[in-house]
């Protein structure tokens, strides 16, 4: 008898569904991460994504740069 695989476990992921990367500062302005970061995101370890997810806050926010930028 064959036992059914058990699906894949679920990645934690930053991601808001808001993808588009400021060329400016490299970060995507949903979630802040770089896109070496968003491509390699399945292939890190959960300790290189957690390390990642504690960085993000402390990134610049592109959106709040550009409002700065054009005087919004």
């Amino acid at each position: 008898m064959t036992v059914p695989a058990a699906p894949p476990r679920p990645i934690v992921t930053p991601c808001v569904k808001v993808c588009a990367v400021d060329g400016t500062t490299g970060y995507c302005l949903g979630c802040r991460r770089t896109l070496p970061e968003i491509a390699g995101w399945a292939r890190l370890t959960d300790e290189e994504r957690a390390a990642i997810m504690a960085a993000l806050p402390y990134r610049p926010d592109p959106i709040a740069a550009m409002m700065a930028a054009t005087g919004g």
